[in-house]
């Protein structure tokens, strides 16, 4: 705790304390001590420094996962990401490789998650985190889905965080909704999945590549990624399809293809028939496509939980490694 004292000394000759706190945050710092054994007081003084953003608010309330796919899917798979996902994969070629065989992940879709989350490190984010986490946490929108409660925990995970990793906790900045580095690591995946593949000591989502491509590919290894699996197939779909069929929240691959078949939804490429898979939806200018999606698919919706995002990275990948083969 001691960069949490050193701060809360700063804060105090900086009159901090005289701010006016957020609603909940006595019960925060209450549940931060019983349940971390943080300092209370440490842990008030830092969310008197937490600055409520109405930015944050309003990304929150149109998130880019809200679109329909025709116009979700331009925003990442671009000439510009494909080939900047080749050439980064091209110049991380050995680390990526070492990666991916420790870890049995695919490389491709290592480097498509790192593409979409941050364009390969150009953009990971200039929110101090302790901003996004505390506004969310003490002010979310009323957008139907209260998850206050889940950027309480991850607010709290952060100040954990930082203690472990000696983290400059009112300097690290992130995305609006608090991820961190070039693999978007929430404050709770980092401190379970992030891991030190250079071994100096330390978990470095920013500026340790090694650390960086590693703990994406660990997320995947964690979350029981099948190297070589397919991930998704598109669907010949019949007239008289049972629609009931279609994943709307769980896309966890739990009905055989053969069983899929029956229902009116055929994979366009050939897989043995007791493979387990799901069926989604995307929506396009003219209609609905349809998708047979298999374990991988809903493995990379752990690391986001919109099907959108898995197709983003799915189809991302695929050009990149066309692009990296070429």
């Amino acid at each position: 705790m001691i960069r949490m004292i050193t701060l809360a000394m700063i804060l105090i000759l900086s009159s901090a304390c005289q701010a006016k706190q957020h609603p909940g945050a006595e019960e925060f710092a209450d549940k931060a001590s019983s349940e971390y054994e943080l300092n209370q007081e440490e842990v008030l003084l830092l969310l008197q420094e937490a600055e409520f953003k109405q930015s944050i608010v309003d990304a929150m309330s149109r998130p880019a996962e809200g679109k329909p796919w025709h116009q979700y899917r331009p925003i990442f798979i671009t000439d510009k990401r494909i080939k900047g996902g080749v050439a980064f994969w091209r110049k991380y070629e050995e680390l990526i490789n070492k990666a991916a065989e420790k870890y049995g992940v695919d490389p491709q879709i290592i480097v498509s998650i790192i593409g979409v989350e941050t364009f390969y490190g150009g953009n990971t984010g200039s929110y101090r985190v302790l901003d996004a986490l505390a506004t969310l946490a003490f002010y979310y929108p009323d957008t139907g889905n209260d998850r206050s409660e889940f950027f309480s925990r991850e607010l709290m995970q952060f100040l954990v965080l930082a203690d472990e990793e000696n983290l400059p906790v009112t300097e690290v900045t992130g995305s609006y909704a608090g991820a961190m580095g070039l693999g978007q690591f929430m404050p709770s995946s980092y401190r379970e999945y992030a891991v030190d593949l250079d071994d100096n000591g330390r978990r470095d989502l920013w500026s340790s590549m090694d650390d960086v491509i590693g703990s994406v590919a660990n997320y995947l290894h964690r979350h029981h990624w099948a190297k070589g699996q397919p991930i998704t197939y598109l669907a010949n779909v019949s007239a008289d399809a049972n629609m009931e069929l279609v994943a709307k929240r769980d896309f966890k691959a739990k009905m055989s293809v053969d069983e899929l078949a029956a229902g009116g939804f055929e994979s366009t490429v050939a897989v043995p028939g007791d493979t387990l898979a799901n069926v989604a939806r995307f929506e396009k200018e003219t209609g609905d496509s349809y998708w047979i999606t298999f374990g991988n698919f809903y493995v990379i919706t752990r690391y986001n939980r919109s099907p959108l995002y898995a197709m983003a990275v799915y189809q991302l990948s695929e050009a990149i490694r066309e692009g990296f083969e070429q």
